[in-house]
């Protein structure tokens, strides 16, 4: 269930993502090139209805996106993957679901959620990284509890120990991910990761 974008566009992007010396305006710039790429390549599957069109030269039989999506960012990270999903899919609902990381404990804890109507919708939840999975699995049992069966996950950098936290909670719920990277450090960040995402997003 584990899907790693191959595309060169993502290993250029996702390169100059891990740089120190990436300032934040460029950082956001390319976290919203990747969040494209990631955004395709997580609806690659969706389903199509049939549409009648008249061209200005024929009748012409197509198709439509017949599944309402819903992207749930966890905050505040995940903000900065939002962008992408609803410039190609203007008719995107928005949820959220706020998870703070205790930096003493790795732990995830719970500060906020607003969502939309789940049932019957293909919901991707994002986050740009997957680390020990804690906040993953924490925001995909929420998303189940409140009728989402149609689910995906959507990060930007993953490493081992969290996508098997996912698999072993979650196995249905595919994974996207830009890289999957070597390991986590004694203080759970990825290596060789980026850094801390939400910080580098917005200076901090």
């Amino acid at each position: 269930m584990l899907h790693v974008l191959t595309h060169p566009l993502a290993t250029h992007v996702l390169t100059r993502l891990r740089d120190r010396t990436t300032e934040p305006a460029s950082f956001r710039a390319l976290a919203h090139q990747v969040g494209l790429l990631l955004a395709l390549e997580a609806t690659r599957d969706l389903p199509l209805r049939s549409y009648a069109v008249n061209t200005p030269l024929e009748p012409h039989t197509g198709g439509l996106l017949a599944e309402p999506l819903v992207v749930v960012p966890i905050l505040r990270a995940g903000l900065g993957m939002v962008q992408p999903w609803l410039d190609l899919f203007p008719d995107v609902s928005v949820g959220y679901v706020g998870l703070e990381r205790d930096h003493q404990t790795a732990q995830a804890r719970s500060y906020y959620c607003k969502l939309p109507p789940l049932a019957g919708r293909r919901v991707l939840c994002v986050d740009p990284m997957l680390a020990t999975g804690g906040s993953a699995v924490q925001a995909l049992d929420l998303l189940r509890e409140q009728g989402a069966a149609d689910l995906a996950l959507v990060v930007i950098v993953a490493s081992p120990a969290g996508v098997a936290a996912v698999e072993a909670k979650h196995p249905d719920v595919p994974i996207f991910t830009a890289a999957l990277d070597r390991e986590l450090n004694p203080q759970k960040y990825i290596l060789p990761g980026l850094g801390d995402f939400g910080d580098r997003l917005y200076g901090t």
